[in-house]
């Protein structure tokens, strides 16, 4: 049996840091023609593992129906896929009788239970946290574990990073049909506002999983020149990406969301001085040639893209009501904070003391309307910033727990970042991961965890952990040597 770099123990596989190793009952006999034959068979049969995590991604392409309030439903198939993947994975553990993760991997990924579990205690009712405490446990602990524990060796990580592209370019497309057709979210009288399937009640979701497909690309894009035999591939995998990336430039800028724009611009710019400097200036010129051929010369939504640019200079001067209402909301929590410091007001907290400690500012819901939906009044149940509803619910204990735990992937990355960049293999992985954390970690100022979107965020932090924590950001040993 041959166990992989997270401690676990599959039968039969190869692992990433280790030679091969069949297992005795996986011995065919002369002759016995196989189940799947051919390479894709091959292919079939190293990938199987990850199905269960490919699926969570794609059924996140299927039409997600909105809560009965108007808000986006927080359940959807790809959450419930998210379970099924989590089943998968215990099984797995259960059946090997191996230890699942290493120390480090388990400290990093348990962080969160402790602020979510406290605060659950604390809440003024803890019976109705108990949702909340389900979804924290599944969006940074569970999802994130589980795929640590399938991803072997950085072929998986690029296959499941591949699907999240797939997904992305096929949202973008959706989104740019609607911007077109005028069948978008509502945006300024105009129902012109991308948001794939999405719907209004979750206009960041489409943004999001552009953004990540997006990311992804610029990583694989600016990843060195492979040595060896795989140098052809990474050069094609290379020129595939940056052509993704173009593509998915355009649903991005007409999600018009502010706050991914800003996250990506961040993210992107960071892979750029990570991958070199010469590399940095010619890659930003030929952003900077793309972006002004779609929307100064193709005109692609360039007036409203401009007016959207203008409003992030002019939210302390002249805000609209979406910046005064977040304000409000970031005010409000930061006084619930200061009344309960150390454990917060309890999960699930924030909209039963949110009207005590708002101003009369806060309009309290905004209006939704397109995309296949008549005019809702969307409740606002949160801060939009992250980091202050964990602050107002869970205090300092879990701020500093959940942060603690997503800082540590950032920084492990960064570690094994130097080492990939030196032996030529895995950069790509490593640049990929570093930008889609950082681009969470800065989304997470203006918006929070909610709607069927969310479950690409624990996915997310999945291959974070797979490239700092598990064998998919470990160099072979031959690598190793090399380096």
């Amino acid at each position: 049996m041959a166990a992989d770099a997270t401690g676990v123990v599959f039968p039969g596989t190869v692992g990433f840091a280790g030679p091969a190793v069949r297992h005795p009952a996986a011995r065919r006999t002369a002759g016995r023609p196989l189940a799947v034959a051919g390479p894709w068979g091959h292919v079939l049969r190293r990938s199987a593992h990850l199905l269960p995590a490919v699926a969570v991604v794609a059924l996140l392409a299927v039409d997600s129906a909105p809560a009965g309030d108007g808000s986006a439903g927080s359940g959807s198939v790809a959450d419930a896929a998210s379970g099924l993947l989590v089943l998968y994975c215990l099984v797995r553990v259960l059946r090997d009788r191996a230890r699942p993760l290493t120390r480090t991997a388990a400290l990093v990924l348990g962080l969160p239970v402790l602020g979510v579990t406290i605060a659950a205690i604390t809440a003024h009712d803890p019976a109705s946290s108990l949702p909340g405490v389900a979804r924290y446990l599944q969006i940074f602990v569970l999802v994130p574990g589980a795929l640590l524990l399938l991803l072997r060796e950085r072929r998986d990580f690029r296959l499941v990073a591949g699907s999240v592209v797939v997904l992305a370019l096929v949202q973008g497309a959706v989104g740019v049909t609607q911007y077109l057709t005028g069948t978008g979210a509502s945006y300024m009288g105009e129902e012109i506002r991308a948001v794939g399937t999405f719907g209004p009640t979750d206009v960041m979701g489409m943004a999001t999983v552009v953004a990540y497909g997006l990311v992804i690309c610029v990583g694989f894009a600016l990843s060195p020149e492979a040595v060896g035999a795989g140098r052809h591939a990474a050069q094609v995998r290379r020129a595939v990406a940056l052509g993704c990336a173009g593509l998915l430039a355009v649903p991005l800028a007409l999600s018009f969301s502010r706050g991914a724009w800003i996250a990506t611009a961040v993210a992107v710019a960071l892979q750029l001085t990570l991958s070199g400097p010469r590399r940095a200036v010619v890659v930003t010129l030929v952003a900077g040639a793309l972006g002004v051929v779609l929307v100064g010369g193709l005109g692609i939504g360039s007036q409203m893209i401009t007016e959207r640019l203008d409003s992030i200079t002019r939210v302390a001067d002249a805000p609209d009501q979406s910046v005064t209402d977040r304000y409000t909301m970031w005010a409000a929590a930061t006084d619930m904070w200061r009344e309960h410091p150390v454990t917060g007001v309890g999960l699930k907290g924030f909209p039963a003391y949110r009207d005590s400690h708002a101003s009369l500012a806060l309009s309290a819901a905004s209006d939704t309307e397109g995309a296949g939906l008549g005019f809702q009044r969307q409740p606002l149940l949160s801060p939009h910033n992250m980091y202050l509803l964990v602050l107002s619910e869970q205090g300092l204990l879990g701020i500093v727990a959940l942060a603690g735990s997503w800082a540590a992937l950032l920084v492990r990355a960064l570690r094994r970042l130097p080492g990939a960049h030196r032996s030529r293999t895995g950069a790509d992985c490593g640049l990929a991961v570093t930008g889609l954390l950082v681009w969470q970690l800065v989304d997470f100022s203006y918006a929070d965890i909610g709607g069927p979107s969310t479950v690409l965020t624990a996915v997310m932090l999945g291959l974070a952990a797979g490239w700092a924590l598990g064998p998919a950001g470990r160099p072979a040993p031959r690598e190793a040597g090399r380096a």
